[in-house]
């Protein structure tokens, strides 16, 4: 059996995806799994054994171009795959399966899919759970009722690559001598996700405090933030805060990550790569919620405020005072953190156990599907 699953484009969601990509694979041990995505998602798909072919989406970001989505399709046709699973929402991820004329085109129902899509699920309500939702399109339409028939939710596991790791140690001057607390104080989706960069400086310099280093994770738009929590440390402690924002790829800061003692990070891509990566790991939530889409790992603390107006999932706030973010305190993340030491076992980033976190009630969060 040859499958083709067009992926999602937030880097959070692609790595939740693979809970989908082990169940196809559990489901069909001998099939060939393809995965279309764009560029910077490759990179993920490529420390995800379950995938045997990671397929770039030439186009650009929320490009329609009907007649290019045509071109690629008509080129995939002669891969003739056996079925097409499309996890966005939107019909334009639907059209190259469908002019690839893929027999089965597996998808839940969304803007105007109807014919697009033949094998077509509506209850997605019945999966809370984003992973839940993936999970479900692994399976037929006729044994999916509800959550409580996914078998398993098998946790996203990405390699670590340990000789590109020792490269990335080498050329950035890091070194393992003291334990490594990780920060990802970004925020693709936007300001009401981000923690103020002077309650990280706070947890920051504490960590120092007691001999820890920190590095400070994300992409070259999170460089100011990091900087900014950097500014803030005791120049004493600034030697031992290290701003990586901007100076890794992606391959690198997965393999990095990897040597994390703990990481803080908003609900963010960053995040669910440290769950991937079964770190001890603080996921600070704002505007969203874990009820949707938790980091799926054994060792995680969840921190967020329980204000009325929260979760508005919004990106930014709409009443322009951020209080489910700044009334959000330092302490109760250092708090958090001896929660997770006080239970934490030996690490192991790279070995998981398939297993299945807990239930949480749906949340109405919705996400743009740029594909």
């Amino acid at each position: 059996m040859k499958i083709l699953v067009i992926g999602p484009s937030w880097v959070g969601d692609m790595v939740m995806s693979q809970s989908l990509y082990k169940a196809i694979k559990a489901n069909h041990p001998d099939s060939e799994l393809h995965v279309m995505a764009p560029a910077w998602c490759v990179t993920l798909l490529e420390r995800m054994p379950e995938v045997d072919k990671a397929i770039t989406m030439s186009l650009g970001h929320g490009d329609f171009k009907l007649l290019a989505r045509r071109r690629l399709g008509k080129q995939l046709a002669a891969e003739k795959y056996d079925q097409a699973i499309i996890q966005p929402n939107s019909m334009k991820s639907a059209l190259i399966p469908w002019f690839a004329r893929i027999p089965v085109r597996t998808g839940w129902k969304g803007e105007h899919r109807f014919g697009l899509l033949n094998d077509l699920r509506s209850n997605k309500s019945a999966f809370p759970l984003m992973v839940e939702a993936y999970l479900a399109l692994a399976y037929p339409k006729a044994q999916m009722k509800s959550r409580a028939d996914i078998p398993a939710i098998p946790r996203p596991s990405l390699n670590v690559d340990l000789i590109n790791q020792g490269k990335a140690l080498d050329r950035l001057g890091l070194d393992r001598a003291r334990p490594v607390l990780v920060l990802c104080p970004g925020a693709e989706f936007g300001p009401a996700k981000r923690w103020p960069e002077g309650h990280y400086a706070v947890v920051a310099q504490k960590h120092l405090d007691e001999g820890w280093q920190v590095w400070i994770f994300g992409s070259g738009k999170d460089v100011p933030v990091a900087n900014t929590i950097r500014d803030r440390i005791n120049p004493l402690s600034r030697p031992n805060c290290h701003v990586l924002a901007g100076k890794t790829s992606l391959y690198e800061a997965i393999d990095l990550m990897a040597l994390a003692s703990r990481v803080i990070a908003n609900d963010s891509g960053l995040m669910h790569i440290a769950a991937a990566l079964n770190r001890p790991l603080i996921g600070v939530y704002g505007s969203t919620s874990p009820l949707y889409t938790p980091p799926l790992a054994d060792r995680v603390e969840i921190v967020h405020t329980d204000i009325a107006c929260r979760p508005c999932f919004k990106r930014t706030c709409k009443f322009g005072h951020l209080k489910c973010l700044i009334e959000l305190m330092p302490e109760q993340v250092i708090k958090a953190g001896r929660r997770l030491e006080c239970g934490e076992s030996p690490a192991q980033p790279i070995v998981l156990q398939v297993g299945e976190p807990p239930h949480f009630v749906s949340d109405p969060g919705k996400r743009s599907e740029p594909q």
